[in-house]
């Protein structure tokens, strides 16, 4: 006799705080348009793509929230989501969109907003790394050479031990939320470290070059072409 193993719920936290300072705009960067559409828009849609019965949590700062749902009436974008206002820094976004979530069993993917180039098949990847190892966490090799800094020289080191850390960064639910349950430290960058500081282990899942991170126009022009070719 088989038995299915039960399906755990799946979330998706969004966080959306930036601003247009280094794209050069007065409109917040997650709300410019890319090929006619708020940036995180895309973002929203590959996830619901990747699952429609995820629940999407999208962290906004509160003086966004009026403009979001502006566009979204402006753009027809009825997706259905959980608007939560967030925190000062990045780490207590997170952490208000956690708390939002009052079930403990689950898997939860923390995503970028303006990273609108993330394939279906990534996304499947890491929640599979973390519904069996705990963590699923993005990263692609680096394509550069690098240099560590020494005082005022540098040094050349091997790029192979390096990986350019990406989102999503899927996690089982109830170890992500007691990791968060700690004083947020300068060391924190993203959601891997606040876990790993908890004592787990982080284990990695192949990214994608194309999953880039709008934070500047020429990010946008190249996600513009990269858009043409995506699916």
């Amino acid at each position: 006799m088989f038995f299915l193993m039960e399906a755990l719920p799946k979330y998706a936290i969004i966080v959306a705080g930036g601003s247009g300072t280094r794209m050069n705009s007065e409109v917040p960067k997650q709300f410019i348009l890319l090929n006619g559409l708020p940036i995180l828009m895309h973002t929203v849609k590959n996830f619901f793509f990747y699952d429609s019965k995820i629940t999407i949590i999208l962290v906004l700062p509160s003086s966004q929230i009026s403009a979001w749902n502006h566009l979204c009436q402006e753009h027809h974008f009825n997706f259905p989501l959980e608007i939560v206002h967030g925190g000062n820094t990045r780490f207590q976004s997170v952490k208000n969109g956690l708390a939002h979530i009052k079930e403990e069993r689950g898997l939860v993917a923390i995503h970028d907003g303006v990273r609108p180039l993330i394939r279906k098949n990534i996304i499947q990847n890491a929640f599979k790394s973390a519904e069996i190892y705990g963590s699923g966490i993005v990263a692609v090799n680096s394509k550069d050479s690098l240099r560590v800094l020494k005082g005022n020289e540098s040094e050349a080191v091997d790029r192979s031990l390096y990986k350019c850390i990406q989102t999503p960064q899927c996690f089982d639910l109830n170890l992500l939320k007691k990791a968060f349950d700690t004083e947020e430290l300068p060391t924190f960058t993203d959601d891997a470290t606040v876990f790993e500081h908890a004592g787990h282990k982080i284990s990695l899942v192949e990214g994608g070059y194309e999953n880039i991170k709008i934070t500047t126009p020429e990010d946008l022009i190249i996600a513009e072409a990269l858009l043409k070719n995506f699916c």
